[in-house]
Order: structure tokens, then C-alpha cells, then sequence
């Protein structure tokens, strides 16, 4: 679309042809003539940030938009997901397949401009990003991925040389600085040294609220200089000539991360809505529109006006970008022959194969059973399998000795020269230290699952599950292969008393869709869910016991058991009289009760279920199997709230369940205080089985 133009007196000189001045001044009124029209959205930081993300698409940048999936492409992450329009524009302008009309339906149902972000919906866009500060998590996980792909292909290569060593980009506001997981993410970050990394914080100093001296007044760029990371300002982002300094002086960096303080205003030139809370989100007004056309030289009258010249001027950078691609598909196939066994690590890491080796080693396993707590048996599992499997890494936060993921002579995840004896390591390492920061372990290990090379693990306590929900809930709304080791699982972990005891979090976690949450009940399941759990591409919570928990699926074959999520555990001789559907430790519990009916004269099925998502992928007929309809007198037994198991007792059943916090005590007595006994059970069973004679009589008498 052809437009008038004149002189652009916000911009300075400094451009390396006339056409990307004309490119950013027409595409810098795109977001406000977006907002204007729909009437909603965020256009003010899109405007401001246009310049300096021009640079760093057009010249920094090591992409190729005509294939976004290149391995060995940069990673940018727009951790201010809100300002969603600043990499629609880049996209746009770079050729990634988005076109005005695009632009014009963002925040529109079905366009592929949501209002935040979304990954896998949209090309190029590496993560999804919206809730402030997970993107900084992000690509910290990205870089750390980045850091032992490396580490583990090319350890005698520089990183600058490597195939692997990608940079990750990141953009980050004010927002995104003040949430506590960005400061979790980079400590963790500046501890470990993370070169590679470069955070670009976007310094408008207006939030929703206005100016952000009201509650965001810390020396933010001493905070990250504490960190530990290298520090670049650019004073002006109007200036190509200062955007380039600073970006060249963060490529210089390489033994560190770089926290670029990038100072803005935002919405600029908006002449009066610009620098002020008003150019956050909403239509700024036609007024105001125009004043900034005018502002730039544009023909306020003109709307979505781009010229053809400027935007193939833009779009030369497929050109670039294929031969950057080009040039990196040569220097690979030559590794490659070069390298075969490291190339057939690649593969193996891409691909995320599991190979014969680890299950043979997973059925030996499961032949051997233990009478311990599933946490020790989730820890055999990762110690038969993480030398064979060097996609699935991960740690714990500050906890790997007490979730039991603390692998036997694995390497830790360090920087290069670590000096410290107890957790000797490298940047090939497989374990993870996290910290204390549960916030970040969850958004860093989205990062590491985007990277493409891992599927990536995290331990916690199961009640401090709370604090990675966001992050969970983002893995599953991407749908990535992470697995979340939660132990201590109920009010059974005792002493600790009801802080550290989890109650709703079971119920609280199958509420979030894509989320599997598997509490196994022993030895066998436990290995079992590993053995699904390891071709899974979506999150996974593993809910495992402190206290110890008898064998109890040993008989059961593995395609019969825990994988099908739920199972006949044992059957009555013929058309049971209750069935008892039991999750983790309260499955030998209920084994026990059983048994005590069974003297009674009751009949009873126990169904062990340890997944309910992966029961609800099996067909309707399993399922009835499992739980026939004809058999109502149904009890659940589970030592949390009873929340959703309505669902699966039915108003003639009963829920034996925690309906209230722990208590400070010796676990077991902890758990009869709350009603989770043998006795509780056998009494629900006889109750249940009494409502439905009654119902029966009922019915007969009618």
C-alpha cells in the first residue's frame, strides 16, 4: 500500500538505507491503528520498541522465517507477552507468513495473532507468554539447554563456533522484573554463569497503574549487576546507533548473562498519551492517532498503510536468514561425518528414544520389587535409566537427597570450573540445582522442554507444588514433556505438621487440562508410570509417598497396570458387592479392608487408579470393565480432599477422603486422626452397600 511521506523528526539518523526508516516509521502506527480499530488490545510498548527490535531481527537475530523450526536458529522470547503486537510487527516485517490482514484480526478468535503470544499456534513464536515473568524463566531454560547440548555434541568447540550453542533473546518490562519468578530465574542464571543469555528490559517505567515509582522503585540494574551478569544501557531506543552499541557490547560477553537496560518511552511519539499509563492498552483516540502520524511524517488520513518498497526491504532478511541456514545445514552434514557417534547422540537427543537398553532395565525393575516409598522407587527408576537416557535431566529445588532424584555418579548441571567437591559437574551434567526457587524450576523447565533436545524433570515437596502452578499450568496449556516429581503426599509425611502436609493439591492438579497427575501405589506402579511417562509429550505430575507402602501390583502385567491409569487390582468371585477405587498408599489400605469384608461376607473389588486422565483416554468399553455400571455400591479412598470423586462413586457411593489440614504427629497417627483407616473404609463399604439394597428394595416394591 503506497503512503505520502515527509521527514521523521522522531527518528534520528543512523539508519543503513532510507527504506528501514521508512519500514519502522509506517510499522510503529500498525499497533495503533490495530488498537484503534478494535477498540481494545496493547499498542504503546509495540510502538516504542519498533526501532529496537528492528536491529535485532533485521541484524542480530539468527533466524530464517521460512523455517522457524531451524536448529540452529536464535531463540527470541517476548516475556511482556501483553505487547504481543511488538512481535506480530517483527514477524510481519521479517516474512514469517503474517500479513496485514493478519495484523488487523489480532486478539480475534481463530487469528493467528492472539492477544498473548501462543506456542504452536503462531510460527516463530518460541513460547507462550502473557502471565509477567515466565518468559524470563523461559529463556533461561532455553539457554540452559542450549549450554549442555553444546556441552554434549561439541565440548571441543567454542561456543561461538558450536552448531548448538544458539543465543536466546530476551524482552522483557517492568512488570516482567517485578515478579518474584523473573528474580528467581536470574539468580539461578548469574549463578550459573549463563552466557548466551541476553535480557533486554524494557525501561518505561509505567505499569497499569502509572508510573511504577509507586510500588517498583529498586536499583533493578544493581539487582542483576548482584546477580552476577554482565551490565549494557542504551540510554535512547530511538537511536540505531546506540541500539547496535549495545547490542554489540552484549555479544562481547561471553562467561556471563546480559541485562540490557533499554531506556523507552512508551508509546512514543504520541504526543500526549505517550510516556503515561494511558498508552499501556486501549484505543488511544483518532486525535491522538493521527498527532502520531503526524509526529512521524505520515498522512494521518492513510490507515494500515505500509509501502511495498519498505516491506520487500524488510523481508530481505529471508535472504539472509536462508543462507545463514544454508551455511549451518553444511557445516552440520560435515560434524556429522565427522562425528558419527556424537550424531547419533543427537539423534538419539531429538528424537528422545528410549532406548532397549533402558527398558530392559525398567522391566528388571519392575521384577524386583520393593516394599518402600514410591519416592525411593521413582529413584531407582531414574538410577537404572539416566545414563541411558541423556534427554531426561532435570533436579530438584534444594531437595534432590529427599525426592530422590539425586542420581547415583551423575554429573551436576555447573559452569565450567566448578570447584565445589559435593556436587561435582560440568555443563554436560544431568542434575540440576535449582535452589529454593520452585517458581523458577517450573518456568526454566518449560524453557529446557522447548530447547527440543530434553524431557526435563523437577522435584519438590507435593505442597510446594503451589508455588510452580503457573508454569505447570503453562506446560500444559503448550503441551510440553515435562515431569514434575512431587513427593511427600499427604498427611502422612507426619512431624512437619500441616504446612508441608498436601490436602486439595491432588484435586487442584487434575483440574488443570493436559495435566496427567499420577500418584502410584508401590514399587511396581511406580515403575510402570515411568516406563508411560518417558514417551509422554505433555506434563506430568508424579505424586509420590514419603512413608513406605507395601507391593501390591506385582501380579498385574505391566500393559494391564498402572499405564491404563486404572485397573482391577483384585476381583471378588463373581459380580462383586462394592467396588473400592484407592490412589497411591491408600491402595494397600484398601486391599486390607477387602480382605476384612471379605470375612464379613462382602464381596469387594478394588480398583487401583493412579491416573485418572489416562484412565479417561481408554475406551468406554475397558472402562466398564473396570468400573461396570451395573455395580454401584462404590467407595473412594484417597488421602486428600474427595473433590471430584463424585464422579466415579455416584450418588449411591461413598468418599472416604481429608477434609480438613493435617496435624504435627507421627504419620500413620496423622492419617486415622483424619479418618483414613481400614475401619473408615470397611464402614463406607457396608454403607454403601446398605443404600443401594434399599434403593433395590425400593424399586421392587414400586
Amino acid at each position: 500500500m503506497a503512503s505520502s511521506a515527509t521527514s521523521s523528526p522522531a527518528l534520528p539518523d543512523g539508519w543503513h538505507d532510507p527504506l528501514d526508516l521508512e519500514a519502522v516509521r509506517h510499522a510503529r502506527v500498525l499497533p495503533l491503528d490495530v488498537v484503534q480499530a478494535k477498540g481494545n488490545g496493547h499498542a504503546g510498548t509495540a510502538v516504542s520498541l519498533t526501532p529496537a527490535l528492528y536491529v535485532l531481527f533485521q541484524e542480530y537475530l539468527s533466524h530464517d522465517p521460512a523455517r522457524p523450526d531451524w536448529e540452529g536458529r536464535d531463540r527470541f522470547v517476548l516475556s511482556a507477552g501483553h505487547t504481543s503486537l511488538s512481535l506480530y510487527l517483527q514477524h510481519y516485517l521479517s516474512g514469517y507468513g503474517l500479513e496485514l490482514d493478519d495484523l488487523k484480526k489480532a486478539r480475534a478468535l481463530g487469528s493467528l495473532t492472539p492477544g498473548h503470544p501462543e506456542w504452536g499456534h503462531t510460527p516463530g513464536v518460541e513460547t507462550t507468554t502473557g502471565p509477567l515473568g515466565q518468559g524470563v524463566g523461559n529463556a533461561v531454560g532455553l539457554a540452559m539447554s542450549a549450554r549442555r547440548t553444546h556441552a554434549l555434541l561439541q565440548p571441543d568447540t567454542t561456543a561461538d563456533g558450536g552448531l548448538f550453542r544458539y543465543r536466546t533473546w530476551c524482552v522483557a518490562g517492568d512488570g516482567c522484573l517485578a515478579e518474584g519468578v523473573s528474580q528467581e530465574a536470574s539468580s539461578l542464571a548469574g549463578t550459573l554463569g549463563l552466557d548466551g543469555l541476553v535480557l533486554i528490559w524494557d525501561d518505561n517505567r509505567i505499569s497499569i497503574e502509572g508510573d511504577t515509582a509507586i510500588a517498583f522503585t529498586e536499583d533493578v540494574v544493581g539487582r542483576y549487576r548482584a546477580y552476577g551478569w554482565a551490565i549494557v544501557e542504551i540510554e535512547d531506543a530511538e537511536d540505531p546507533t546506540a541500539i547496535r552499541a549495545g547490542y554489540d557490547a552484549a555479544l562481547a560477553v561471553t562467561d556471563r548473562p546480559v541485562f540490557v537496560r533499554l531506556r523507552t518511552r512508551i508509546g512514543h511519539p504520541m504526543p500526549t498519551v505517550g510516556g503515561t499509563a494511558g498508552a499501556h492498552s486501549g484505543a488511544p483516540g483518532e486525535p491522538e492517532v493521527a498527532a502520531t502520524k503526524v509526529a512521524l511524517g505520515l498522512d494521518p488520513d492513510q490507515h494500515f498503510a505500509m509501502p511495498q518498497e519498505a516491506l520487500d526491504h524488510a523481508r530481505r532478511v529471508r535472504e539472509r536468514g536462508a543462507a545463514a541456514r544454508e551455511q549451518w545445514e553444511q557445516r552440520y552434514d560435515t560434524w556429522r561425518a565427522a562425528d558419527p557417534e556424537r550424531a547419533a547422540l543427537h539423534d538419539l537427543l531429538r528424537e528422545r528414544d528410549v532406548t532397549p537398553q533402558a527398558r530392559e532395565r525398567l522391566a528388571a525393575l519392575r521384577a524386583e520389587p520393593q516394599a518402600v516409598a514410591t519416592r525411593v522407587a521413582g529413584g531407582a527408576v531414574l538410577n537404572a535409566i539416566s545414563a541411558e537416557l541423556p534427554w531426561l535431566w532435570g533436579g530438584s529445588a534444594d531437595l534432590a537427597e529427599t525426592n530422590n532424584v539425586a542420581i547415583s555418579g551423575a554429573r551436576s548441571f555447573t559452569p565450567t570450573g566448578y570447584a565445589g567437591d559435593e556436587w561435582p559437574g560440568g555443563p554436560d551434567g544431568t542434575l540440576v540445582h535449582f535452589g529454593i526457587r520452585e517458581h523458577a524450576m517450573g518456568a526454566i523447565l518449560n524453557g529446557i522442554a522447548l530447547g527440543g533436545y530434553s524431557h526435563p524433570f523437577g522435584a519438590t515437596f507435593f505442597v510446594f507444588s503451589d508455588y510452580m502452578r503457573p508454569s505447570v499450568r503453562l506446560a500444559a496449556l503448550m503441551g510440553l514433556p515435562v515431569t514434575y516429581v512431587w513427593t511427600h503426599d499427604s498427611v502422612a509425611v507426619g512431624e512437619d505438621g500441616p504446612t508441608h502436609q498436601p490436602v486439595e493439591h491432588l484435586w487442584s492438579h487434575r483440574a488443570i487440562p493436559g495435566l496427567d497427575v499420577v500418584r502410584p501405589a508401590d514399587w511396581v506402579e511406580t515403575v510402570d508410570a515411568w516406563s508411560r511417562i518417558l514417551t509422554s509429550d505433555r506434563p506430568t505430575g508424579l505424586v509420590l509417598s514419603r512413608q513406605g507402602v507395601p507391593v501390591v501390583g506385582d501380579l498385574v502385567p505391566a500393559d494391564a497396570g498402572a499405564r491404563r491409569g486404572a485397573y482391577v487390582l483384585a476381583d471378588a468371585d463373581g459380580t462383586p458387592d462394592a467396588i473400592v477405587i484407592a490412589t497411591g498408599s491408600e491402595v494397600g489400605l484398601a486391599m486390607q479392608a477387602r480382605e476384612a469384608l471379605a470375612a464379613e461376607g462382602v464381596a469387594v473389588r478394588v480398583v487401583s487408579a493412579p491416573c485418572l486422565e489416562w484412565f479417561a483416554e481408554q475406551d468406554r468399553a475397558y472402562r466398564e470393565t473396570v468400573l461396570p455400571r451395573s455395580v454401584t455400591a462404590r467407595v473412594s479412598v484417597e488421602a486428600g480432599t474427595g473433590t471430584g470423586w463424585h464422579r466415579y462413586v455416584g450418588t449411591n457411593g461413598e468418599i472416604v477422603s481429608v477434609e480438613d489440614f493435617g496435624a504435627s504427629g507421627a504419620g500413620d497417627l496423622v492419617l486415622a486422626e483424619r479418618g483414613i483407616t481400614v475401619d473408615a473404609v470397611v464402614a463406607a463399604v457396608h454403607r454403601t452397600v446398605a443404600t443401594v439394597r434399599e434403593d433395590q428394595m425400593e424399586e421392587t416394591a414400586r
